[in-house]
């Protein structure tokens, strides 16, 4: 009987600590990641929530789905990086403490473009970074170096600077036909199954092998 990978496991490739899987690592609340999404860094993989979630000083959500795959350097900048661009200066006094923190007033009404959401099997290139509130369709991809600076639709490949949609994995029916299965939210025995299938099968194979919901 074929076994599933473990999720549970924080490095999942044996003499490889480089790679880590997100979500028995991450601690904060407010990060959401599905099982089996990693992140691959030769420094230190396990810092990922300091190192690459930028900023998180605001209530606003980072979800990453199932089955992402995240190569080194990439970021998520979060809402806390705005400043106020309407005075004289965009410097957050309000923020270094003393008398200055009375004015925290100030800080109301930043911009805001709520939760950044990452859907499943999504894969981001080495140093992808990726602004604040921006929504990342399944089955994604965003280039290497490339900014995402707006939303991306599902099977979309972005790359370019600041990212633009290059073109889309599959065409509107055969994307539309995929998200129907969703083969990433099946039971962990099943993708096992069907893993060939899965990784170079076609559409219609995935749908073959889908059970009924």
């Amino acid at each position: 009987m074929p076994v599933p990978a473990d999720p549970t496991v924080l490095r999942p490739m044996p003499g490889q600590p480089r790679v880590v899987l997100l979500k028995p690592l991450v601690t904060s609340p407010l990060i959401e990641v599905g099982e089996y999404s990693y992140y691959d860094d030769p420094d230190d993989a396990t810092a990922f929530e300091t190192r690459n979630v930028l900023y998180h000083y605001g209530p606003e959500r980072l979800v990453i789905g199932r089955f992402c795959a995240l190569g080194t350097g990439t970021r998520f900048i979060m809402n806390g990086a705005n400043h106020r661009m309407d005075g004289p200066s965009t410097f957050p006094f309000p923020t270094m403490g003393g008398s200055w923190a009375e004015h925290f007033d100030l800080l109301a009404g930043l911009p805001n473009r709520g939760d950044t959401v990452v859907g499943n099997d999504v894969w981001f290139g080495h140093g992808a970074t990726v602004m604040p509130g921006v929504r990342i369709g399944h089955g994604a991809i965003a280039g290497a170096g490339f900014v995402v600076t707006r939303d991306v639709p599902d099977h979309g490949i972005v790359g370019g600077d600041p990212a633009r949609l290059i073109r889309t994995r599959f065409g509107d029916g055969d994307i539309a036909r995929l998200l129907a299965v969703a083969w990433w939210d099946r039971p962990a025995d099943h993708i096992t199954q069907h893993v060939r299938t899965i990784m170079s099968g076609t559409v219609a194979d995935l749908e073959a092998a889908a059970p009924p919901r």
